[in-house]
């Protein structure tokens, strides 16, 4: 499922396919500024999504073989609720 399909879904709710996209647009732009706020953000019964720190570390050119240092960087992580697989 994508964007779209999530439109769609939205959409037969809705009265238009326009107001759909509006939603779930602001949706994803709220939960987009909450993480680069450094916030965890909690959807009850669906799940987590926090940002965590990675390190940095040497890593390794498969093509060449030569040694390269990776910075360290931020990631967004997701861990689903018990309630969204059962």
């Amino acid at each position: 499922m994508n964007r779209l399909d999530i439109i769609k879904a939205v959409a037969r709710t809705l009265t238009t396919k326009g107001e759909a996209s509006k939603a779930v647009e602001t949706t994803f732009d709220v939960i987009r500024q909450a993480l680069r706020d450094g916030e965890k953000v909690v959807i009850s019964n669906f799940g987590t999504f926090r940002v965590k720190a990675r390190q940095a570390r040497v890593g390794r050119n498969p093509k060449t073989g030569q040694t390269v240092e990776v910075p360290p960087r931020k990631g967004v992580r997701f861990k689903a609720s018990k309630n969204l697989l059962s």
